[in-house]
């Protein structure tokens, strides 16, 4: 993935954000909009990222596509070099400029095995490039490239048929691990903002009658914004691995999870700062 100079709008957006808040904003709302400008930072980047892997499916899925209608066209007896010049005009969406490259690489004398090489370099997807690999070696082998790129095909045909179904499998479980997430932002505002104060108070009561030693000396506002630095590390850590997992459950991928992770952060840090603004006194 390389960064453009658009992708650092937002970073410029973000860091103006920060800094405005940083000299303008009161101290209670600048952790707020600190993690604004964070994440307004970061979006273009999460973006690209999650354009990248959409991207990068449908090449496999025209592939697919693809292989097919060289399969077709060479079980007419056509010879393979002449069916990818007779495919080159029918649209396989993003894998369409790498087709008609390959296709006028054949059209003016570079060898198959070269062209399928650039070919697989351009694509930037393993899938494909372990395929045209195969079927490279197969023209130059001398094969039945017929039955070869039939195979090729079924194999990635069942490839593709293996991710869907464990897609469509565990949808359900994205769904319950986006709850459970939420159950376990709400337990930790809980014991944040319930719990902690009742034991705070009791091992106050329980120093000031002599029953413990050496309580804590720090200013309340201290200790309040110390617990709530803590908590809010704790969701964003425990977000961002959740995100990962979920990406690598549902897609096989931990590119994938990206996305799960900065949706999973971005609820954790609203959740996080909307209920100190509103509950931390």
């Amino acid at each position: 993935m390389e960064i453009q100079d658009k992708d650092l709008i937002g970073a410029a957006i973000g860091l103006g954000i920060i800094i405005a808040s940083y000299f303008l904003a009161p101290d209670k709302y600048f952790p707020l909009l600190l993690g604004v400008g964070v994440m307004i930072g970061a979006l273009p980047i999460i973006i690209k990222i999650v354009n990248d892997n959409r991207i990068n499916t449908e090449k496999e899925e025209m592939f697919l596509e693809f292989a097919r209608n060289l399969v077709e066209s060479v079980k007419t007896g056509t010879p393979v070099s002449k069916s990818i010049i007779n495919v080159q005009d029918k649209d396989f969406g993003p894998l369409s400029p790498h087709v008609k490259k390959l296709a006028n690489q054949i059209a003016i004398g570079i060898p198959m095995s070269q062209g399928l090489k650039n070919f697989s370099e351009d694509v930037h997807n393993s899938s494909i490039a372990r395929s045209l690999t195969l079927i490279g070696q197969a023209e130059r082998a001398g094969g039945d490239i017929g039955e070869i790129l039939e195979a090729v095909a079924g194999a990635v045909n069942l490839s593709d048929k293996l991710k869907k179904e464990r897609k469509s499998s565990v949808s359900t479980l994205v769904g319950q691990g986006y709850i459970i997430f939420l159950v376990f932002i709400v337990i930790i505002l809980v014991l944040q903002f319930q719990i902690l104060p009742m034991v705070s108070g009791l091992g106050d009561a329980s120093g000031s009658l002599g029953l413990g030693g050496g309580g804590n000396t720090a200013p309340p506002e201290m200790q309040q914004s110390q617990v709530s630095n803590a908590f809010l590390y704790l969701i964003l850590v425990q977000g961002f691995f959740t995100g990962l997992v979920i990406g690598k459950l549902a897609e096989g991928d931990v590119k994938a999870g990206v996305r799960h992770s900065f949706m999973l952060m971005f609820l954790s840090f609203i959740a996080s700062t909307l209920a100190n603004i509103f509950f931390g006194g």
